[in-house]
């Protein structure tokens, strides 16, 4: 199987309470089909994904989905460190799971220090709500201020219906873009946050390289 071409490689990590619909939020983004039935992930589970950005960048996304469950922080602490994106997963109607997020987004800095990542704060589930099947325990207001105070991307999601999940990714993802653009951030050696990728050559490139590799040959 052929490699996908593409430009950079960028290293996303999903981290919140379990139950709260990463990996739900994964499947629809990479297969675009909710996934009525899912096991708790146990440790890391892997997805990838290319997008591509308005200027014509073709970005690969390598997305690791990490359990929330406490007996496997010593097993997903590693994948902190290689990341460059990092959304905070919480379920508008769960409290509890929104309360804990200043903790996961604190152990992701601290693990993943001296690089500063892109952080998302994403709530999921919003379909509940709005079909009336739960109550909602976390105010839109609430988050949105919350987001606003630490410097956070913010949206709300729905992996049933595909509500915003793209939404999600992508201003990660632009984010990250626009600091290599900007020269903030740069390809590391030891660091696989941001990877150079397999880019396309250009046309005109190439068949100069090639036309200069035929002369040679020839004389």
């Amino acid at each position: 199987m052929v490699e996908p071409i593409f430009d950079f490689q960028f290293r996303l990590i999903l981290i919140g309470d379990s139950t709260v619909g990463k990996s739900s939020l994964l499947k629809f983004f990479t297969d675009g089909k909710f996934a009525e039935l899912s096991d708790p992930t146990v440790g890391v589970d892997f997805f990838a994904r290319l997008v591509e950005m308005k200027d014509g960048t073709q970005i690969k996304l390598q997305l690791w989905d990490t359990a929330g469950q406490e007996r496997f922080r010593s097993i997903t602490k590693s994948y902190y460190r290689n990341s460059v994106g990092v959304l905070l997963i919480y379920d508008i109607t769960n409290y509890a799971s929104f309360e804990h997020i200043p903790l996961w987004m604190m152990e992701a800095k601290r693990h993943i220090e001296p690089h500063r990542p892109v952080f998302a704060l994403v709530g999921c589930k919003s379909d509940l709500v709005n079909s009336g099947g739960c109550q909602r325990e976390v105010t839109y207001e609430e988050a949105q201020n919350f987001a606003k105070a630490n410097g956070l991307h913010f949206v709300e999601t729905s992996a049933r219906t595909g509500a915003n999940v793209e939404e999600a990714f992508r201003m990660v993802t632009e984010e990250i873009h626009s600091r290599i653009r900007s020269g903030e951030y740069r390809i590391e050696d030891g660091w696989d946050g941001i990877k150079a990728g397999f880019a396309r050559p250009n046309t005109l490139d190439f068949n100069l390289v090639v036309g200069e590799s035929l002369n040679s040959s020839c004389c």
